[in-house]
């Protein structure tokens, strides 16, 4: 597969500010035109061809490319449209949702049976069958879901959440005290939402949060779009997820396969990585704006992502019918 080529050097963009492109929607097209990420929907018959007779398997961030980023993080609702585009990809490929969220709120967030999900970051992980090939036995447990059925979960971080309980109080103590902040239990990992934040109560906010980490070194702070996210330092990410789902599925040796993640988010960088470092597939950055990124390909944002899987499904869909002529 001969992917675009990108460019040597770093792309500067972040010094221009985000300020210039939000007050001219002109200056927002004119430069996304020119930035070196081509859009997945126009790209699609050259997608379609590299595809053509592969075992196409799709991984999805949640917030921001199925659901816009909202205010309340408890109100990240998909639209309906896009749960029946997700469904449709469900029942083509093999899909699964890779989120920050914690399985349970992302799962009642899309409410799809045909799909796989991993929430806080790929730490916790349920699949229909056990991984052979990463040696991480200890941690996968055999649990039944609430069909019934015999599930497999996978949590390389099951020893930290005591120390996470804990340090989910003190940040919401913290919360408290700063109108507008917020603390969100995804589990495995946690969030400090300062969306809601007056701006000048925002530092005051990250200060007292990286004080009270000072005494967890064995845990990090990454920041996301108006959200810090404290999680254990493990060697494991969503790159490592998105192996993980490939093996579990059957697919990680096969050279027939093309995984595509789909995502806008820092830690969709390491999924990205992945499918580069494999040498097949495609990943397709979800941004408004240019910015810095492994990505491939692009999609401006979650209406463009619902775009492209209808497109995606009913290229598949088209495919199986022939097969039947």
């Amino acid at each position: 597969m001969v992917y675009p080529q990108l460019p040597s050097g770093p792309l500067n963009m972040e010094s221009n500010s985000e300020e210039r492109f939000h007050n001219n929607e002109d200056v927002i097209d004119d430069f996304y035109d020119i930035w070196l990420h081509p859009s997945a929907l126009s790209s699609f018959e050259e997608i379609k061809s590299m595809a053509h007779e592969k075992q196409m398997v799709v991984f999805l961030d949640y917030d921001g490319t199925l659901s816009p980023i909202v205010n309340n993080p408890d109100q990240a609702f998909m639209s309906i449209e896009m749960r029946s585009a997700v469904r449709e990809i469900g029942e083509h490929f093999p899909t699964a949702i890779i989120s920050g969220r914690s399985i349970q709120k992302v799962f009642q967030f899309v409410r799809l049976n045909n799909i796989y999900y991993a929430g806080s970051h790929g730490m916790d992980i349920s699949t229909p069958s056990v991984s052979l090939n990463y040696g991480y036995h200890e941690h996968q447990t055999r649990t039944i879901d609430e069909k019934g059925n015999d599930m497999i979960n996978f949590c390389p971080v099951r020893d930290f959440l005591p120390r996470i309980q804990t340090i989910k109080d003190k940040l919401e103590k913290i919360a408290k005290d700063i109108k507008g902040a917020s603390v969100e239990d995804n589990k495995f990992c946690l969030s400090v939402h300062f969306r809601c934040v007056n701006e000048e109560n925002v530092g005051k906010l990250k200060e007292m949060v990286e004080s009270t980490m000072e005494f967890y070194n064995d845990f990090r702070i990454s920041e996301g779009k108006k959200v810090m996210e404290i999680c254990p330092i493990i060697n494991w990410n969503k790159g490592h997820a998105l192996q993980y789902l490939l093996d579990t599925l059957g697919f990680e040796d096969s050279s027939n396969v093309l995984p595509i993640y789909i995502g806008d988010d820092k830690t969709d960088e390491d999924a990205f990585k992945v499918i580069k470092s494999i040498g097949r597939g495609f990943p397709v950055a979800v941004s408004t704006t240019p910015k810095e990124t492994e990505a491939l390909y692009s999609l401006r944002d979650p209406t463009e992502v619902m775009s492209f899987l209808i497109l995606l499904a009913k290229w598949k869909m088209g495919c199986t019918l022939s097969k039947l002529v």
